[in-house]
């Protein structure tokens, strides 16, 4: 089986990690690693990953360019640790937006946990726990009022479904601009 495949732009190779897995659908990904990800259920064969791959080769090629050209113009600033003084202000002022949103959106959330996610500025477990990167602090509020309202909303509809975006919506009516923002800014925080 296929771990990691390689394509070429004409100038550069290309890596792509595949990543085997329970889900069902076939995905691409690529973060500011520069490593395109081929997320992809674990009965796909070989053959079919290469056609997965060959079909979206012009978008692998383009997001890439758009990628690569972002982090040469600005590199990411690792943020060190905060001190445990900064994490209790950090978690203070994350759980106020969520207590703020919580009362406006009717809903309520099990437990907050702010982390120094790697990969994530958020997630929501089936438990109804929130985990939440403590870099949206130092963004702007309606980036971190986004992700809040973003999590929250999973507490209605644990998925990305047309129902789930119009939750968000109705709370946060420019949230495609936050999101924007966040793939365009996220990496420099």
């Amino acid at each position: 089986m296929i771990k990691e495949m390689h394509i070429t732009d004409g100038q550069t190779v290309i890596p792509i990690q595949v990543i085997r897995s329970g889900r069902k659908t076939l995905a691409l990904e690529i973060k500011d690693d520069l490593v395109v990800r081929a997320r992809i259920p674990a009965g796909v064969t070989d053959g079919q990953l290469k056609g997965f791959v060959a079909k979206n080769e012009g978008w692998i090629c383009k997001k890439y360019k758009e990628m690569r050209a972002r982090m040469e113009k600005r590199p990411p600033t690792p943020r060190p640790m905060p001190t445990k003084e900064e994490q209790q202000k950090i978690l203070e002022k994350i759980a106020g937006r969520v207590s703020h949103y919580e009362k406006v959106m009717g809903l309520s959330c099990n437990k907050i946990t702010v982390r120094d996610q790697k990969t994530r500025w958020g997630s929501c477990s089936s438990k109804g726990n929130l985990n939440l990167n403590y870099k949206l602090a130092y963004m702007p509020q309606k980036i971190l009022d986004y992700v809040v309202v973003h999590e929250l909303a999973h507490l209605r509809h644990m998925d990305h479904s047309r129902e789930f975006w119009a939750l968000v919506e109705t709370y946060l009516p420019d949230f495609k601009e936050c999101r924007k923002w966040l793939k365009e800014n996220g990496s420099a925080y």
